[in-house]
This record gives C-alpha cells, structure tokens and sequence, in this order.
C-alpha cells in the first residue's frame, strides 16, 4: 500500500519517525510530505533513513511531473502526525499553500490524522469547530489523548502514540471505516468519574478516579458513529465535544440520571468509581476540630448499587455493561471477583481492571479484561486508554449487531 506520512511543524514531529517505522515495518510503501517548520523538529536525514524514500517538502520540485498533484493522486491512504492546530485550520477551509495542503487535496484516498497542540488551542472554539468540519466530511482523528505537554504543562492535546495511529490508520485503509461506523444509528450511555459524598459544605467521601478512562469511551462511541450522553460525576479531564453531557455529584444523583437515560440507550457503559456509602447525616456547616475533637466518628450507610439496579430493568435488546475495579494478589484471584461480580450484578458484560496506588487510577494506560455473563472471558486490550477504550468498543458494537 502507497502511504503518505504528513508531518508538521509540532514539537511531537519526532514521534513521527515511529509512526513511518511501523507502517514501513507492516510491509508498505510510505512516502514522506514534511512542512519547513516540520523540519525545523526532525531531520530530513532520519525521515529518509526510516521511509527509504526522499523526503517531499517544496511545493515547486519536479513541477514537470506535476509532483504537488501527482503524490496525492497514488496515494492510498494519508496519515498527519502531527496535526498541528495550524494545519487541522488549514485542511478544514481548503488552503493548499504548501505541499502537503495540495497532497490532500488532490486525494481521494483516507485522511488520518493525529491532532498534538497544548489544551488551550485544543479547546479553542476555533479547532473545536474545524475539528466538527473535518469529522463531517469523514476525516478520521486519532487522539488527542491527555498528559505531559511541551515543558511543565499536562492535559488533554498530547499525540496519540505512535503504535496507536498505526493500528488505527491501517484499520481505516483495510476498509475498517465501516466496522469504525458500526454504532452509526445508535444511542450510547456512559458514566464517567468519581463520585462525591458530602460530608459538610467543604468536604466530601471520594476515590481516585479522573474519569479518563470513561470519556475515552464516550469519544470512541461518538467516532464510531454513536449519540452519546456522558453523565460525569468528578472528572479530571476536559470534557468530550459532540456529546450530550449531563453533570452529578453524589451517587444518588448518578443514579437518577443513568435510570432515567438508560431507557433509551442501545448500549450503557457504566465505567464511573461508584462511592459505595455515604454519611447518615450532612453537617450543615463546617465540621470544626474545635468542636469534634482529636477523633471523629462517621456513620455511614450503604449507597443502593447502581449496576444492578439497572441490569434489572426490562432490556429489550438493550445491552449494559460494568465496570470492576479491583485490588488483587494475581491475575486468578482478579478475575474471581470479575466473576463472582458479574454474576451478583446481572450486566451483559463486565470490564474488569486491576487498580492499586500507582495502576488504574489517574494513569494514561489501561489493562482490562471483558467478561460476559457466565463470567467467560471473551476479550483483553490493554495500552492507552483511548485504544483500549476503541478495543473494547468493538465487542459491544458486534454484540448489538448479533442481538438483533
């Protein structure tokens, strides 16, 4: 297969190198368009090493061939990474003042790319809306995924990484476009993050959560052609663009809302940390040291199970899937509470996860296990979370497909 790898002038422009390793690697012909300020990250040097090609940057070099046309017109597929703000604005509104804007153009084959800018440009209305252009006309995006940016920032507009937009890229050009779509038609629901009970005005009973694991999932479902709600308890990352997004606090509010949306839902992800009790009683104001003393006693009672609440209700086809996260010794005894859990619970799946201080919660990656209801194991994914959050998205979408 004939690729064109763009690459433009991003400080994740050296990730890129792994990007045309892999797909070379696959066994395809990749051809490199660089911008001059690509360049000024990575040199042409390594990009031709790796590609075992020439390196196209000038938009008037072999203008006998009619290169800035002729490249786009072989080519079978067409991966950016990076996409930089400046670029994804530039593809949204047609310009071609450089050579890998006439590539594009000039293509009829898929365009893959891999957004990689700081948070507030990722977050701009202005890419917000390019992005919602270029999804329209069946651009296919990659990340952005959330974490270390250029020097001491972090959030969501980090690359995807490399390994991923392979996979990712060579599903699309394999014709997995329509297997990406196959939610299209779809109502998707899904919970995400930490709930909160009030023990005063000023603090609350938590967990760990951030929630990027379940706004993963809600991306994925919307790339896959879905009407997504995400219901978001105490999310530490930015919430997802072209999704209804209903906002709770408590457990109790969680579970109004997800009774009240699963109804209507094909398929319900109920990947939030569910606080399993909260306070007998709410202080009005704030509990003062003073006033308590050196120990302070909590009565807490138990908050109703929002997954079995819902797994009991009529289905009609519809599917409902948990989420487990566990602490365990090994992988046997893991999956012996998957199983006992599921069973307890009556959910069609379960995904289970092994969390502790340092795995699970609040990390960039992932690794699950997907049970069904005899406790079976019928799928594992691990890596990022937004691939495993796409992985595991497939199983659900074939499910549906099989109960109709």
């Amino acid at each position: 297969m004939n690729i064109v790898v763009g690459i433009t002038g991003g400080i994740a422009a050296y990730k890129a190198v792994n990007v045309i390793r892999g797909l070379v690697l696959a066994g395809h012909d990749v051809h490199v368009v660089a911008t001059e300020a690509a360049l000024r990250f990575v040199g042409r040097p390594t990009l031709e090493a790796i590609s075992r090609n020439t390196v196209n940057t000038d938009l008037y070099e072999a203008v006998a061939e009619v290169r800035h046309v002729a490249i786009g017109q072989a080519a079978d597929l067409i991966v950016i990474a990076p996409a930089t703000a400046n670029t994804i604005a530039k593809l949204a509104t047609g310009l071609a003042d450089d050579l890998l804007g006439n590539t594009v153009l000039a293509s009829r084959a898929p365009l893959v790319i891999a957004p990689a800018m700081h948070t507030e440009m990722w977050q701009n209305p202005a890419t917000v809306a390019n992005i919602a252009l270029l999804r329209s006309r069946g651009v296919h995006l990659v990340g952005p995924v959330s974490g270390q940016l250029t020097g001491t920032d972090s959030g969501v507009g980090r690359m995807a990484e490399p390994d991923d937009i392979v996979a990712h890229a060579l599903a699309v050009a394999s014709g997995a476009s329509t297997r990406i779509r196959d939610l299209e038609g779809r109502r998707v629901l899904v919970t995400a993050g930490g709930t909160r009970e009030p023990l005063d005005p000023v603090r609350f009973i938590g967990n760990r959560s951030s929630g990027r694991q379940g706004v993963a999932l809600a991306e994925a479902a919307r790339d896959r052609g879905a009407a997504v709600t995400l219901i978001a308890a105490h999310v530490e990352v930015p919430l997802p663009t072209e999704i209804d997004v209903i906002r709770v606090e408590t457990t109790e509010q969680l579970l109004q809302a997800t009774s009240a949306e699963a109804a209507r839902s094909d398929l319900t992800i109920m990947a939030a940390a569910v606080a399993d009790y909260r306070p007998v009683e709410v202080a009005e104001g704030k509990i003062k040291k003073i006033h308590a003393g050196e120990r302070l006693t909590l009565e807490l009672v138990q908050n109703p199970d929002i997954l079995a609440t819902i797994s009991a209700l009529p289905r009609d086809g519809r599917l409902i899937v948990g989420f487990a996260a566990e602490t365990a010794s090994d992988r046997e005894a893991l999956l012996e509470l998957g199983r006992a859990k599921v069973a307890r619970k009556g959910c069609d799946y379960l995904v289970v996860n092994e969390v502790g201080w340092t795995t699970g919660f609040a990390t960039e990656g992932n690794a699950v296990t997907v049970l069904d209801a005899s406790g079976a194991i019928v799928f594992e994914a691990s890596g990022s979370k937004t691939s495993v959050a796409d992985d595991i998205l497939g199983v659900f979408a074939a499910a549906l497909s099989g109960a109709q």
